[in-house]
């Protein structure tokens, strides 16, 4: 096996406008919406935790502080509930700012995911990183990142996650095509193409929001004009390296996911989320499930 470089550090891009949650994230933004009582960025980050990444990038844009300030210390609350004696919520509340140590720089205007992941260089430097997407959430009984960290050890290069989704839904996500290596669950990826139309995919293997990355994919992006969007597309840069060799930052290779994805990027899929979530909390589903069992006998 070759000695490539160990993954250590996590980049969560967290800039955008959340125009789909309008007007909810007029002031709020989209990655503090709650899923039951946490909000959803906080899982992302215990994911990456999970998968021994301790050092976490956010990168943040305007009327974000509010992120920062969920994994900060919040003394006056703490105090309060210490002097309560309520133990339970102490620790719920003081579990944020415990979990990894958290960096934060600002995307200055919206550009796209790739100039997002750009805006992490100085940080990240000459080392290969994670990139979590708040919009996505993965069971953590699932351990994906962590099968991604580990394909990264054996090919090098970049890695990305890959589901299948039917043909008609290719064009919401960028999608790859793809060769089988020896390993059932990875795949060379060949070629990616960003939100195609349907009849247009090369497959319907679609990119969902987590990626090892080569710290190559930075001078890539520096030289990738805007695509589809106007944008800086990382699966542009992506699709570059995917042509390369390991001397030169690449190749690209996909881990076919099967397990639970949960969508929180539109309405729908976000109350899809909530109600699964709570479906699976030992201290709700007693009550929870026979209400919602009745309610929905009475539509």
């Amino acid at each position: 096996m070759a000695d490539f470089e160990a993954v250590t550090k996590a980049v969560v891009p967290a800039a955008g406008l959340g125009t789909r949650f309008l007007p909810a994230t007029k002031a709020t933004p989209k990655e503090m919406l709650p899923i039951v009582d946490k909000p959803a960025i906080q899982y992302v980050v215990e994911e990456a935790v999970s998968a021994g990444l301790l050092d976490v990038l956010m990168v943040t844009g305007k009327n974000k502080r509010s992120i920062e300030d969920h994994f900060d210390r919040a003394i006056e609350l703490e105090d309060a509930l210490e002097a309560k004696g309520d133990d339970e919520r102490l620790s719920q509340v003081r579990e944020p700012a415990d979990l990894a140590t958290l960096h934060y720089v600002r995307q200055g205007e919206p550009r796209g995911l790739g100039h997002a992941v750009l805006c992490a260089k100085q940080h990240v430097g000459d080392h290969p990183f994670a990139c979590l997407l708040g919009d996505d959430l993965i069971d953590y009984r699932d351990e994906l990142l962590k099968r991604m960290i580990e394909v990264r050890g054996t090919y090098g290069g970049s890695v990305i996650a890959l589901m299948e989704v039917p043909k008609e839904q290719a064009s919401l996500y960028g999608c790859a095509a793809i060769e089988p290596t020896s390993e059932d669950d990875v795949v060379r990826v060949t070629d990616l193409v960003e939100k195609p139309p349907a009849d247009e995919a090369p497959s319907n293997w679609a990119i969902i929001g987590r990626y090892v990355i080569d710290p190559a994919v930075f001078e890539v992006l520096e030289n990738t004009p805007p695509g589809r969007g106007n944008e800086i597309q990382l699966t542009d840069a992506l699709r570059t390296l995917a042509g390369r060799g390991n001397d030169q930052g690449g190749p690209v290779h996909g881990v076919l996911f099967r397990g639970r994805r949960y969508d929180t990027g539109n309405k729908l899929d976000y109350l899809r989320t909530v109600v699964q979530f709570a479906a699976d909390r030992p201290d709700l589903a007693p009550e929870f499930l026979p209400w919602l069992k009745e309610f929905l006998a009475a539509r």
